[in-house]
C-alpha cells in the first residue's frame, strides 16, 4: 500500500489538472458564498429565520462539481490513455490500486475543503453583519466557537471528501469520463430538483435518501426540526452512496479489467 500511495500521489501532483481544479473549487465555493452572503437582505424584525451558517456554506452547493470533477479525472484519464493497463500490471492487487487511489483522492478533497469552508465562514462573519443578521436583529455571529457551527464547517469539508470518494467511485465503474460527469452531476442535482416537482410526503422521503440533499443537512445549525433528515444521520447517507460505489468499482475493477 506504501508503493501504491506514493505511485498515485507521484501521479497526482505532477498532473496539471490536479492543482488548477483543486483550486478552482475553493475559489467556485468561496465566490459563491461571498455572492449569496452580500446580497442576502433581512429586514428589520426578522427574528432568527435565518442559518447564518448555512447561508455562509452555500457555495459548497456548487464548488462540489468541481470537486467531482477533479475525482473523476483521477481514474478516468488513465482508461483514456491506457495508463490504466500499466497501473495494474505494477500492481496487480486491485483494492490496493482502487485503495491508494481513494486515499489521495480523500486527502486532497479534505484540504481543499478545509480550506474552502474557512473561506466561507469569513465571508460570512464579515458581510452578514450589513446585511441584517446580527445580533441586533438575533442572530449570532457566525464563529467556530459555536458548536453547532463546528460541526457544520467539519461536516461541509467531510461531505465535500464523500462527493470526491462517489465520484471516483462511480467513475472506476464506468470509466468514461463524459459519461461519469454527467453521471455523478446528474447523481448529486437531480433528486433535488426530483423533489421539488412531487409533494409530501414523497419529496420528504427523496430528500432523505438523495446523497445531495441529506449529506447537505449537517450545515443545519438552526431549525433542525424542519429539517428532512438529522445532520449526521444525512452525513451517514452521503457515506452510504459513496462505500455502495467505491464497493462496486472494486468488484468490477478486480473481475472485468485486464
Amino acid at each position: 500500500m506504501t508503493d501504491a500511495l506514493r505511485a498515485e500521489w507521484t501521479k497526482l501532483r505532477t498532473l496539471p489538472n490536479t492543482a488548477w481544479l483543486l483550486i478552482g473549487a475553493v475559489a467556485l465555493t468561496i465566490g459563491v458564498s461571498v455572492v449569496v452572503v452580500a446580497t442576502t437582505h433581512q429586514s428589520s424584525g426578522g427574528g432568527g429565520g435565518q442559518d447564518p451558517t448555512k447561508l455562509a456554506l452555500t457555495g459548497i452547493d456548487l464548488g462540489q462539481a468541481v470537486i467531482a470533477v477533479f475525482a473523476v479525472l483521477v481514474i478516468s484519464e488513465e482508461y483514456g490513455t491506457g495508463l490504466i493497463r500499466t497501473t495494474l500490471a505494477a500492481m496487480p492487487r486491485r483494492r490496493t490500486v482502487l485503495g491508494a487511489k481513494a486515499a489521495t483522492v480523500a486527502v486532497l478533497a479534505l484540504a481543499a475543503g478545509v480550506i474552502a469552508v474557512s473561506g466561507c465562514l469569513i465571508a460570512g462573519r464579515l458581510l452578514l453583519p450589513s446585511s441584517g443578521l446580527d445580533p441586533a436583529h438575533g442572530y449570532a455571529l457566525v464563529s467556530i466557537a459555536h458548536g453547532p457551527t463546528l460541526r457544520a464547517a467539519a461536516g461541509s469539508a467531510v461531505y465535500l471528501t464523500l462527493v470526491a470518494l462517489l465520484a471516483l467511485g462511480i467513475a472506476t465503474a464506468i470509466r468514461d469520463t463524459a459519461v461519469s460527469i454527467g453521471t455523478v452531476l446528474a447523481v448529486l442535482y437531480l433528486p433535488p430538483l426530483l423533489a421539488q416537482a412531487v409533494s409530501d410526503p414523497l419529496r420528504h422521503h427523496i430528500q432523505q435518501i438523495a446523497p445531495m440533499t441529506a449529506g447537505l443537512a449537517i450545515q443545519a445549525t438552526t431549525n433542525l426540526r424542519d429539517q428532512p433528515i438529522a445532520p449526521l444521520a444525512g452525513l451517514g447517507v452521503l457515506a452510504a452512496w459513496a462505500a455502495a460505489a467505491l464497493l462496486l468499482a472494486g468488484l468490477l475493477l478486480r473481475h472485468r479489467d485486464p
